[in-house]
């Protein structure tokens, strides 16, 4: 790949089939086919971040979507980000940091915070641009109430919105449910 490379973003409704194909093909390779349909289902409906080489290929991306989170007696809209993956072999060339300004830029622009659930590879990234991991407790409001998460503890970042504080990390930050992983 030449430098030649071009940052996109748009929702998933304007991404229509072949960009959505290409986006999948990039995030099942990324992951090494660790990537299920849930995972792939979590990242859309929300906003789509990625750059593309010179074939118009996807090499890296990044997705934004709103979810709610329960925080000392308030429902706060956050900005969740998913399906962040760069191919191999241009890892460690500033393509996820770009991606990832974008849908900080975003959720500055739209959210009480962003959080996310960071892999062991990518944790670096994310702390590097002022994520912090979370020191609280992480729970999900699911069909049969409150259930705490202790696995996603050691790996959930937050990061503020411009000019708002990060929750307390004394109380829970319980999210809401989903199909698959939770977070």
């Amino acid at each position: 790949m030449t430098e030649t490379v071009i940052l996109r973003s748009a929702p998933t409704h304007a991404l229509g089939p072949d960009r959505l194909r290409a986006l999948r093909d990039l995030l099942d390779g990324a992951f090494g086919g660790d990537f299920s349909d849930e995972d792939w289902d979590h990242g859309l409906g929300g906003l789509h971040v990625w750059i593309e080489d010179e074939r118009r290929l996807p090499v890296a991306h990044g997705a934004l979507v709103m979810r709610r989170v329960l925080h000392r007696g308030r429902s706060h809209r956050i900005g969740y980000v998913e399906g962040v993956a760069v191919r191999a072999g241009l890892r460690r060339r500033g393509l996820g940091g770009r991606v990832m300004a974008e849908l900080e830029r975003a959720i500055d622009g739209a959210y009480a915070f962003g959080a996310l659930s960071a892999s062991d590879e990518g944790a670096a990234l994310y702390a590097a641009r002022g994520w912090r991991l979370w020191p609280g407790r992480i729970a999900t409001l699911g069909p049969r109430g409150i259930v705490r998460l202790p696995d996603e503890e050691d790996s959930t970042y937050l990061r503020p919105a411009a000019g708002r504080p990060l929750p307390d990390p004394d109380e829970p930050l319980v999210f809401d449910w989903r199909d698959g992983d939770v977070l």
